[in-house]
């Protein structure tokens, strides 16, 4: 009870406006009208004490924090600089296998247009034959169905080789795709 009265006391002298008090002033005139008020002062110092304790080790924790992610940062930088390099020269050992599938393809694609020009041109003449097969002589007859045979057969030749490219060019699609990946 007398406790809160000192208080109140004290309270409300610096709620008035006195001067700035000295701490040690103020205790030792709190300690004389209250002397057991000692035991809450020294648990006040203690725990005051453990503040800045808990205080210092947070600030010191959060400089360390502070260093480390500065230092991870730099790390990360030169990490993705030597990733890129490296980067750069996996993909240079890769270059020649990719340019040598272009030139393949590019050399397939070349084979492909001339084979579908020949076999257009070879329907051309097919039809052309089956037309002057139909106005032929019969003496005539024979030699140009044989040679209208050797035709087809030359078509059927030709569609198979243009089915093999196709497919060699839809391979090397996939092979210059999966490198690239």
């Amino acid at each position: 009870m007398i406790r809160r009265g000192v208080f109140a006391l004290l309270l409300a002298g610096a709620m008035a406006g006195c001067a700035p008090a000295n701490r040690d002033d103020l205790t030792k005139e709190v300690l004389r009208a209250d002397p057991e008020f000692v035991s809450v002062l020294e648990k006040h110092k203690q725990l005051a004490s453990r503040i800045e304790t808990y205080q210092r080790e947070l600030a010191l924790k959060r400089s360390t924090v502070e260093r480390n992610i500065a230092q991870l940062r730099k790390d990360l930088v030169s990490t993705v600089s030597s990733v890129r390099v490296k980067t750069a020269d996996v993909k240079k050992k890769m270059e020649p296998d990719q340019k040598r599938l272009e030139g393949e393809l590019t050399q397939a694609v070349t084979e492909l247009r001339e084979k579908q020009s020949q076999r257009a041109s070879l329907g051309r003449q097919i039809a052309q034959h089956r037309k002057t097969l139909k106005t032929s002589l019969a003496s005539d007859h024979l030699r140009q169905e044989a040679q209208l045979a050797e035709m087809l057969g030359d078509a059927t030749r030709l569609d198979l080789e243009l089915t093999t490219i196709k497919e060699h060019i839809r391979l090397l699609k996939v092979k210059l795709l999966l490198i690239k990946l």
